[in-house]
């Protein structure tokens, strides 16, 4: 069965590939890893990759049931203190591998990150103190990281808005972005399910919301990506992997958040945006990466290939349509050949070529972590348990 193939790779593959770039010196753990798989030892560490470092172990502890790996969520938890602004509250982007402030950027994106990763410790250990401390990053978000139309993107230290380079692409600087939001309504269906509050449920059902009511094409079947300020799109552009990813992100939210008869705008919108990518994406060799303007990118790039996989399997739930599960047997067989390192002691390639040759990539950066392949593998696993 999945569930039992997905455990089994889960736990022999890629947690002992994270388990492995512990920091004994500085703490956390190493924040490069070339291609060749060699450690780089004095690399920055990120933020949002301790965030996802922190949830992948945290969330593996608590679905099987094994405190072996609070450990390794520990040391995630301990290094988080490092990129902590106490005079203005809010985390940096980054910090040096000694834990020194790097790049000083407060994002709204990292914000989220860092609820998630804290309030997944605290559904794994019951602990108070990670609870406090996302509530606290979750009243940043609310107080510091909005204005009279949502969310923003990026800050200086003290909360001024600064330009979002860290979020924009294809030569656009948006002002708002879909991939954002995403993981705002993420981070918040998270800490719910950590602490049952409607002031959280409140605000995770209001970005559930702006999907459907703006973010959500109806007529190009998609989620636009980059806006300004005023939700105009800057890009004619659909992401592929972000939209297969918010089609079971979403309806994972909307479980979570919503009543049960409010949901079917939200399941519409889901389903069809999984169609969508099936129709225009999906081949017997992976997901496409994107298309804009009209152009396809044919990369196969890691985060997308694992978020496929939950999709269809979601769109399977939500349809019945057994095309869905004939593809989610297809896209595990693709990724095992085509984006499994086969190396010993390696994980996952960053991305690989249409024809399967590994790009320049490398295997660890603040962007590559544990937690698209982790959570692809913790979610099935958690579904097949009930």
């Amino acid at each position: 069965m999945l569930f039992s193939e997905l455990k089994l790779h889960l736990t022999k593959k890629i947690l002992p590939f994270w388990e492995n770039l512990a920091d004994e010196k500085n703490g956390g753990y190493y924040g490069y890893v070339t291609k060749e798989l060699v450690v780089k030892p004095e690399a920055h560490k990120g933020c949002i990759l301790n965030s996802r470092t922190l949830w992948t172990f945290a969330t593996a502890a608590r679905v099987l049931q094994d405190d072996r790996y609070l450990t390794y969520a520990r040391r995630a938890y301990d290094f988080m203190r490092k990129f902590e602004d106490k005079e203005n509250g809010g985390v940096y982007w980054s910090v040096t591998a000694e834990g020194q402030p790097l790049d000083l950027t407060k994002h709204t994106y990292c914000q989220a990150f860092a609820i998630y990763g804290l309030a997944a410790y605290a559904r794994a250990t019951g602990l108070t103190e990670p609870l406090d401390k996302a509530m606290e990053l979750f009243r940043v978000i609310e107080d510091k990281c909005t204005d009279e139309g949502g969310y923003g993107e990026a800050y200086k230290p003290d909360f001024s808005p600064e330009s979002n380079e860290k979020l924009s692409e294809n030569g656009v600087m948006a002002s708002r972005t879909m991939n954002t939001l995403l993981h705002v309504l993420e981070a918040y269906a998270e800490l719910y399910r950590a602490n049952g509050s409607e002031e959280v449920r409140k605000a995770g059902v209001n970005c559930l919301e702006r999907f459907l009511n703006v973010m959500y094409n109806r007529d190009k079947r998609r989620l636009e990506v980059f806006y300004d300020a005023d939700y105009n799109s800057l890009l004619d552009m659909q992401s592929f992997g972000h939209d297969i990813e918010a089609s079971w992100l979403m309806w994972d939210a909307v479980e979570c958040m919503i009543p049960e008869n409010e949901r079917e705008p939200y399941k519409a919108m889901c389903i069809d945006l999984a169609e969508s990518v099936y129709q225009r994406a999906m081949t017997d060799h992976g997901l496409k990466n994107e298309m804009v303007n009209g152009e396809i990118d044919e990369l196969r790039i890691w985060w997308v290939q694992a978020e496929t996989l939950l999709g269809l399997s979601n769109a399977y739930d939500l349809t019945g349509n057994e095309a869905y599960q004939a593809a989610v047997s297809l896209q595990w067989d693709t990724i095992q050949r085509m984006i499994v390192d086969p190396r010993e002691g390696g994980e996952w390639y960053w991305s690989v070529y249409e024809d399967g040759t590994m790009t320049e990539r490398p295997m660890v950066e603040e962007w590559k972590c544990p937690y698209h392949n982790g959570r692809m593998c913790l979610r099935i696993i958690e579904q097949a348990k009930g």
